[in-house]
């Protein structure tokens, strides 16, 4: 090794090296030299070919069809009708199994809480990861708002509680018209066991679903409907409402809903005019 060599700031030779590895040389000494222009002139190697497995074709999984409409509702009418009270009713709804709902990762049926002979009966969408877990409607943060808007208008302990559909939708979805179907009876059926005076319709798909409306929930809050059964046989006023669960994402809309309240309390305990 010269004189010159031992000197060599090693700072400059990395320096070098990164500037020709920048640069894209790949080798500092071959072997044997390569004609590099040569090389580009030659044609590509032809890919060898990939020699694939049979794959013996899988017989399709027939994915598993929903409850025929008319033949559950049929059944949920048979069911609803032969309960004689609440417990049956709700033991009925657990048994039934003609609503998609139950088969699509619900834990369990979610009927009811409150009082048997309320005067008001609230009716929601359908039951949230809460209400599945804990087996009872409204418990949730919606439900907390719920209960405490009810409490500050004078509403506690005087309202019974339930859905339109009694499992939970997957991913809290909003149910359908034909889970509603498959449900109503049921819900029908409550309302002839509680007797309520006033329908407070918690949300856009109660209110459509139970009033047979298309109006969104904007255009139905706040007004007074006449809910009818199916049979004819009983007619009750009902007041569309915001869902709890809207207030929470839209702060804003709370007093809305809060006159709404304030209405049907205003009309349920109405003393010298009839409903």
């Amino acid at each position: 090794m010269n004189a010159a060599s031992d000197t060599l700031d090693p700072r400059a030779v990395e320096s070098l090296l990164a500037f020709w590895a920048d640069a894209g040389a790949d080798a500092v000494l071959l072997e044997t030299p390569i004609d590099r222009i040569a090389e580009g002139r030659r044609a590509p190697p032809k890919p060898t070919p990939t020699i694939r497995a049979a794959v013996t074709p899988q017989a399709p999984v027939p994915a598993r069809t929903a409850p025929d409409t008319t033949a559950a509702v049929a059944d949920a009418k048979r069911l609803a009708a032969e309960a004689p009270d609440l417990a049956a009713l709700e033991a009925a709804i657990a048994a039934f199994d003609g609503c998609a709902l139950k088969f699509e990762g619900a834990k369990r049926a979610v009927f009811s809480r409150g009082d048997p002979a309320a005067p008001v009966m609230i009716i929601g969408e359908g039951p949230g990861a809460e209400e599945d877990a804990q087996g009872a409607p409204f418990v949730g943060r919606a439900g907390q708002l719920l209960d405490r808007m009810l409490k500050a208008a004078g509403l506690e302990g005087r309202v019974f509680i339930t859905n339109t559909v009694f499992w939970r939708p997957p991913g809290n979805r909003t149910p359908t018209l034909g889970e509603q179907l498959a449900c109503q009876p049921f819900l029908e059926r409550a309302i002839e066991l509680v007797q309520p005076r006033l329908l407070l319709l918690a949300g856009g798909a109660s209110a459509k679903s139970i009033l047979k409306r298309e109006e969104g929930i904007l255009s139905l809050r706040g007004r007074w409907f006449d809910w009818t059964s199916d049979d004819g046989a009983r007619q009750i006023p009902a007041m569309p409402t915001l869902h709890p669960a809207f207030l929470l994402r839209q702060p804003g809309a709370k007093k809305r809903a809060w006159a709404d309240l304030l209405t049907l309390t205003e009309r349920l305990d109405r003393p010298d005019r009839p409903d």
